[in-house]
């Protein structure tokens, strides 16, 4: 293999060299515990607060909104399990059918246990019927409501409106989370114009490390902590901190925060250029998302006749990293839960993969893509026992 082409940034992402400059002294020289009374320890606990500043500013909110976790499933289920434990078997939950399994599986584990949990469906370009959205809270009344809605899609890009979402929710008198990941440092994020009461977000989807992820609960929220044992984080999130990782992600939102509209301009441009390179090429192909609200670093096709699987490892081989949905899920065949919600037809559904950019992503990566894949799939169309006029009725 000459090349690696990593387009799987939605999965992880390179660390930043600026991110593991600013944590090496972290590892050795400064290696104090935070929670230690001795000013070698203070000096540490200072760079943590001076980490929280930065990720407050990321988001537009106050530092003592910002609570560190070890990744965003952590932070998912801080959100979801502990409004649960605060409110008791009354919580009512809404949620959507496209959530990342970090929020579905803790939803499904509350309706096991006798909560009452709604999923909401997305139309075939996997937007949300927000009409749908003030059904299920209108029909919650005056049960406390949790609802639960991710900030863009993992496997699509498609964005939702956060705003309306949120000022529904404020008419109704239900508490906001929603699962932020695939928006940090690819689009702003401003808790003050857009007023979620908790947010989920984990370092390694914006070139920070993996192990360290941001739960931003708003004050006045009620719920309570998920991780019990300690005093740290005004005792929301027990454990020794993560001093290293958090100066870390701090890095990350400041870089992301200072280039976030040129950056955007350059992956949407080279997204783009990718999509019609593989319109032009490739038949039977589609686009899954809507294509005025995607994220501008992700691209979802459907090659029909033939298996994601197959075009994903005959890539690999070239050196191309792509993925076929969620990394969290990559040990199930079963086609993505996200494409089948959209209604994408059985032709198409299994052969769903994902491109996904990042700031590393250069033009001459786009040229090898469009220059490799068309060959692949042709090949693998050669192979398969479907296509055009072929009868897949007994398979579907």
């Amino acid at each position: 293999m000459d090349r690696t082409v990593y387009l799987d940034n939605n999965a992880t992402t390179r660390v930043a060299p600026e991110v593991r400059d600013a944590m090496l002294p972290f590892f050795c020289e400064r290696y104090g515990n935070p929670s230690s009374m001795h000013a070698f320890g203070g000096s540490v606990a200072k760079c943590v607060a001076d980490a929280r500043e930065e990720v407050a500013r990321f988001l537009n909110a106050d530092p003592d909104e910002i609570v560190f976790t070890s990744c965003a499933t952590e932070s998912d289920n801080a959100a979801i399990r502990g409004a649960a434990d605060y409110f008791g078997r009354d919580l009512r939950v809404v949620t959507t059918a496209v959530e990342h399994p970090a929020v579905l599986q803790p939803c499904r584990r509350l309706k096991a246990l006798g909560h009452d949990v709604v999923e909401l469906g997305v139309d075939g370009l996997g937007n949300l019927d927000l009409d749908a959205l003030r059904r299920a809270l209108d029909a919650a009344r005056p049960a406390p409501t949790l609802v639960t809605a991710m900030y863009a899609n993992n496997e699509t890009g498609v964005v939702n409106p956060m705003d309306e979402i949120s000022a529904i929710c404020r008419e109704y008198g239900a508490i906001l989370h929603t699962d932020a990941v695939q928006v940090a440092g690819k689009i702003p994020v401003d808790v003050r114009k857009v007023p979620v009461d908790m947010l989920s977000m984990s370092g390694h989807k914006f070139h920070a490390p993996k192990g360290i992820g941001i739960f931003y609960v708003r004050h006045g929220t009620k719920l309570k902590p998920f991780m019990l044992g300690g005093h740290q984080e005004r005792s929301r999130r027990a454990g020794t901190e993560n001093v290293p990782y958090i100066v870390g992600l701090a890095k990350a939102c400041e870089l992301a925060r200072l280039g976030w509209e040129e950056e955007g301009r350059r992956l949407a441009r080279l997204r783009d250029r990718l999509e019609a390179g593989i319109r032009a090429t490739c038949p039977d192909v589609r686009v899954n998302g809507d294509p005025s609200r995607r994220l501008p670093n992700t691209l979802n096709v459907s090659f029909e006749y033939i298996e994601g699987e197959a075009i994903a490892y005959r890539l690999s081989d070239l050196g191309i990293c792509i993925s076929t949905g969620s990394a969290c899920a990559s040990g199930s065949l079963d086609p993505s839960h996200v494409i089948r919600a959209m209604g994408v037809p059985f032709t198409a559904v299994h052969g769903s993969v994902r491109f996904s950019l990042s700031r590393y992503t250069t033009d001459g990566e786009v040229d090898y893509v469009l220059d490799k894949l068309p060959p692949v799939i042709r090949e693998l169309r050669e192979m398969s026992p479907f296509g055009p006029g072929k009868d897949v009725s007994t398979f579907s």
